[in-house]
């Protein structure tokens, strides 16, 4: 690598792709002769290891089976100055590698997500497309509105961003992690359509559309309470105020019409509720002062590391 070169990493997290991963190597290969390709396998019980290693790629394993796991000891262990992550199952469009990483060090950005562009249903099914909007608006909205495919396989980060991750997630929710991460400390991001495809024969999904659907909104709701307490614990409190308004409204005008309080359970239900909502609230208000202190932390350790391309 000649002097002064930037250092480019591929990662290639891998799971039973004995078929797909050598397309891999092959594609990542010719589109950036310079990089050094990592194939992290996870727990595989066919001949990743093997076609990976024959195929040139450094090959590792990580035994804490999912993604999540995964990424996050490949983000340990690898220094590069940029890193490219994508899936070992050939649906990725390499030859779009070189624009991303150019537009990360052209634009000083420590993300930019390949999104997904496809016109083959084998490829990107209408339930996991709906379900990727679904989820990508909610994170959007609440988050920042500033991607459009949020669970692609597919990104460059730069070295900053890499080494101020946490990485907390095990599986397939890594994606909003990351995501979550990069609005999160508004740090520089980007998007850039890339093709996709269907996976080559001989491969197969390790994608369950519920199970992960509900695992990746499960993750958004976690984060959303640790990002954003106060909005997380503003809207508890006000679906218990408004469920303790509609229980116990009838109650007070029976009272006023009369003086008796006859649905007395009603009432002193309408009242715990109407507590939970303050309590609710109390504890938005102060989670939110050491979210911030959290953030702050977060900035630093982030701003620690120099910017992409300084």
């Amino acid at each position: 690598m000649p002097a002064g070169a930037d250092r480019i990493a591929v990662l290639v997290p891998c799971h039973n792709e004995e078929a797909a991963v050598p397309q891999v190597i092959r594609d990542f290969r010719a589109a950036l002769p310079s990089a050094v390709i990592y194939v992290y396998d996870n727990n595989s019980t066919d001949r990743t290891c093997e076609v990976a290693r024959a195929g040139g790629a450094v090959v590792r394993t990580e035994p804490l089976q999912g993604k999540g796991h995964v990424v996050r000891r490949m983000f340990a262990d690898i220094e590069a100055d940029y890193y490219v992550l994508v899936d070992g199952d050939a649906t990725y469009e390499a030859a779009a590698a070189p624009a991303l990483i150019a537009a990360a060090r052209d634009g000083q950005l420590d993300m930019v997500n390949g999104a997904r562009v496809t016109d083959r249903q084998a490829a990107y099914r209408p339930g996991h497309r709906l379900g990727n909007r679904v989820l990508t608006g909610l994170v959007m909205t609440i988050f920042g509105n500033r991607l459009a495919d949020m669970l692609s396989g597919y990104r460059v980060f730069s070295r900053r961003f890499v080494k101020s991750f946490p990485a907390l997630s095990s599986g397939f929710e890594i994606e909003t992690e990351l995501t979550v991460h990069a609005l999160g400390l508004c740090m520089p991001v980007a998007e850039i359509a890339t093709v996709y495809v269907e996976r080559p024969e001989g491969s197969v999904s390790k994608l369950r559309t519920w199970h992960d659907g509900f695992r990746i909104l499960r993750t958004i709701i976690s984060l959303v309470k640790q990002e954003r307490p106060l909005l997380f614990f503003s809207c508890a409190a006000a679906l218990l105020a408004m469920i303790a308004l509609v229980l116990g409204l009838p109650v007070v005008i029976e009272f006023m019409e009369t003086g008796l309080v006859p649905r007395l359970p009603t009432a002193v239900l309408s009242a715990s509720l109407i507590t939970l909502a303050a309590l609710s609230q109390a504890c938005g208000l102060l989670l939110d002062s050491v979210a911030r202190g959290r953030m702050e932390i977060k900035r630093l350790a982030y701003l620690s590391y120099s910017a992409p391309g300084a």
